[in-house]
């Protein structure tokens, strides 16, 4: 019989047809491939292509936007929201409006465009995510700014325009609707109960095991109790922490080798997958509190929503949290993480 769960942190409820349940291979989806083929901007040797880099992770002396480097950010070149200007916030009647103000910056991840997030060492994925630190620190400074968040999108179907592995970050004037959901909710819990909720469903999932899919020493990966997609996963601090930049060194290295770990299983399970993820840290200015614990979500491109999940906001989920984490923690990819 299909199961109703609700999320512990938002209270959005998903629907688990356990009459639908589906396997790995019982999913229609086009693997994702690197062809290598045509101009590529993001490559060595290519850097006028692109708008001029904001950051760059250098191993040598070689200058601005020349080759020699091994991560780079730049402006995106058909950006979201545009950073000159004023908010000018405005209102017509009963709607509001302001001006399209923000940024939106590309992380590219390697100068190699042969390889994946999946399949870069894992020193190169701790690059990125302190590439990620630095500009949310540096962005963060612009008062306009209320939240940035970090994504990818891996693969067509998740919605990259180039295959080239690369992150992107938009800072906002606002506060997304659903950060806020995770914010409020998180606030209530704690308000009722003196603790934060993502710290007791860490403990709680720990205890249990069913959904946990890996841990190390500063993190835990799990299927969450009520996930909207197939095989969507979370990794989560295990101390509390409720903004992503204020991460230390010694969690960098972690979160580098655990999500290494869980896009080779995902890769594994489901025959490299089109995926998104997202980073959901604490808005700004508030980002140092006890209620709200930033984290990863990896939302595997299994799925389409259709009219049901866009008119009431339930998803509707063919496998099971407790099987997708079986299939995944089972998955035996401890050789490839390990070995590079």
């Amino acid at each position: 019989m299909p199961e109703l769960r609700k999320d512990p942190v938002t209270g959005r409820w998903v629907i688990i047809a356990t009459d639908r349940a589906k396997r790995p291979t019982d999913f229609v989806r086009e693997r994702v491939q690197i062809r290598g083929t045509g101009f590529c901007p993001f490559c060595y040797k290519n850097e006028s292509k692109t708008p001029p880099e904001v950051l760059a992770y250098r191993s040598d002396a070689s200058a601005r936007d020349t080759p020699g480097w091994t991560l780079r950010v730049v402006p995106n070149k058909f950006p979201a929201l545009g950073i000159e200007g004023t908010l000018n916030r405005q209102g017509e009647g009963l709607y509001d409006k302001m001006n399209g103000i923000g940024a939106h910056e590309v992380i590219i991840e390697t100068p190699d465009h042969n390889l994946t997030l999946a399949t870069m060492p894992v020193a190169r994925i701790e690059d990125v995510l302190w590439a990620f630190r630095d500009r949310v620190l540096d962005l963060k400074k612009d008062r306009r700014f209320k939240y940035i968040l970090i994504f990818k999108n891996h693969g067509d179907a998740a919605g990259a325009s180039l295959e080239h592995t690369h992150s992107q970050l938009i800072a906002l004037p606002v506060v997304p609707k659903r950060v806020i959901e995770e914010v409020e909710g998180a606030k209530e819990y704690y308000s009722y109960r003196e603790r934060c909720v993502f710290c007791d469903i860490i403990r709680q999932e720990a205890e249990s095991g069913v959904r946990v899919i890996a841990e190390n020493q500063e993190f835990i990966a799990m299927a969450p109790f009520a996930p909207r997609f197939p095989f969507e996963m979370w990794l989560l601090p295990k101390p509390h922490r409720s903004a992503f930049e204020e991460s230390q060194k010694s969690e960098f290295e972690q979160l580098a080798s655990i999500l290494k770990d869980m896009l080779v299983r995902l890769d594994k399970v489901l025959d490299y997958p089109a995926y998104n993820y997202i980073i959901h840290t604490s808005p700004f200015p508030d980002v140092s509190n006890d209620y709200y614990h930033w984290h990863l979500e990896i939302m595997p491109k299994l799925t389409k929503m259709a009219g049901f999940e866009w008119g009431t906001g339930f998803y509707i989920n063919p496998t099971p949290p407790e099987e997708s984490a079986k299939f995944l923690r089972e998955a035996s990819v401890e050789a490839t993480v390990s070995s590079q």
